[in-house]
C-alpha cells in the first residue's frame, strides 16, 4: 500500500505556494510537500540579504534597500518557472511575488512606495500562475512564541504591534484574492513540522483543493 509520503507525482499540482506570516510555519511546511510530493523547492533565502538585520534594528533606516533586495531575488528565482515549459516540474515555493507589494506598503513611505512600485512593474516576472496557494494563519501570540522558540537572534526585535500590522495585511491580501485556488488554514494548534497526524490531516487535505476557495480549521492530535 502506498504511504502518502510517497503520492504519485502526477495527483499534484504543478506549481503551489505557501504562504503567511513569519513564524506561522511556511518553509517547514512546504519542505513536507516536497518530499510527500517529489516536487522541487523554490525558498526564501532571507540570510542571503545583507540588510535584513539592520531593517529588524532599524526599520525606517532599512525597509528599502530589504524590500529592494528582496524584490530582486524573488524575481531571479521565479525566472525558473517558464509557463509555456511543458516539462517543467512541479514546483512548491514558500513565498509568493505579489506578497511583496503587502510588506511594501507596511515598510515604506509615501516616496519609497511609489518608487518602488515602478520598479517592481518593470522586473515582475512573467511566472506561471499557482495551480494552489496554501494560506497559514497563526493570532500574534502564538507567532511571537514560535517565532522566540526557532531563536534566530535578530528576528527577537521584531514586535507585537509590527507582526499585528502584518496578520491584518496578510489577511486582508487574502480575503480579496481570487487569481488562483486558495486553501485557508487554522495554523493555530497544529504541528505538522512534528506530528504525522497533524501534517497527514493537512495533507489530504492539500490533496482534496482544486478550486475557488476552501477553510480548513484542523482539529489538533
Amino acid at each position: 500500500m502506498v504511504s502518502i509520503e510517497k503520492e504519485r507525482k502526477d495527483s499534484v499540482p504543478r506549481y503551489i505556494v505557501v504562504e503567511g506570516p513569519i513564524g506561522v510555519g511556511k518553509t517547514t511546511l512546504t519542505r513536507r510537500l516536497a518530499r510527500s510530493f517529489g516536487s522541487e523547492l523554490v525558498l526564501e533565502m532571507p540570510a542571503e540579504n545583507p540588510f535584513l538585520q539592520r531593517f529588524y534594528s532599524a526599520p525606517r533606516q532599512y525597509a528599502l534597500p530589504t524590500q529592494l533586495y528582496f524584490l530582486f531575488q524573488r524575481v531571479r528565482q521565479l525566472e525558473r518557472l517558464k509557463q509555456d515549459d511543458m516539462f517543467r516540474p512541479a514546483w512548491i515555493s514558500d513565498f509568493f511575488l505579489e506578497k511583496d507589494l503587502l510588506f511594501a506598503e507596511l515598510n515604506l513611505d509615501d516616496d519609497e512606495l511609489s518608487l518602488y512600485r515602478q520598479i517592481y512593474e518593470n522586473l515582475s516576472p512573467k511566472a506561471p500562475l499557482p495551480d494552489l496557494v496554501v494560506f497559514l494563519q497563526a493570532p500574534v501570540g502564538v507567532l511571537i512564541e514560535r517565532i522566540r522558540k526557532r531563536g534566530i537572534h535578530f528576528e527577537q526585535q521584531v514586535t507585537y504591534e509590527y507582526l499585528e500590522q502584518l496578520v491584518n495585511s496578510y489577511a486582508s491580501f487574502f480575503l480579496r484574492y481570487q487569481r488562483a485556488p486558495l486553501l485557508m488554514v487554522n495554523a493555530e494548534k497544529i504541528n505538522f513540522a512534528d506530528n504525522e497526524q497533524d501534517y497527514n490531516q493537512l495533507l489530504n487535505y492539500i490533496r482534496k483543493t482544486r478550486s475557488g476557495r476552501q477553510f480548513f480549521n484542523p482539529i489538533a492530535s
